[in-house]
């Protein structure tokens, strides 16, 4: 239907990170929706960033810090809900990469910024 072209259905997404190469730091956080995983994992690098710069208050950085963020990660794989085979679809850093670029990017037209 059109509707469905049109509108990104909600997929329950699991974020599998592994923050170094010790297994001890891995983890998992699951999201109703692949946006919200993607908003996640930016998050996750502002917190690093934080973390690294205490005493800046206001933070800033561009697709080329948090794609060296991701590629820095031990490991990090995101297992999207797939209705038609009813199971989950395991993606990896480029597509991570590829879907944050395309979150950030409807964000910043819906603050109008210029597509």
């Amino acid at each position: 239907s059109i509707q469905s072209r049109c509108q990104m259905p909600r997929k329950h997404t699991i974020i599998l990170v592994q923050y170094t190469t010790g297994p001890r730091s891995r983890t998992w956080i699951d999201f109703e929706s692949v946006s919200r995983a993607m908003e996640e994992i930016c998050k996750m690098y502002e917190t690093k960033l934080k973390q690294m710069n205490p005493s800046i208050r206001n933070i800033t950085y561009d697709l080329t810090n948090l794609y060296s963020y991701i590629d820095e990660l031990g490991d990090l794989t995101c297992l999207v809900w797939n209705q038609q085979i009813n199971g989950y679809v395991p993606y990896n850093k480029d597509w991570i990469k590829q879907r944050i670029f395309i979150h950030l990017k409807k964000i910043a037209s819906a603050n109008g910024a210029p597509k």
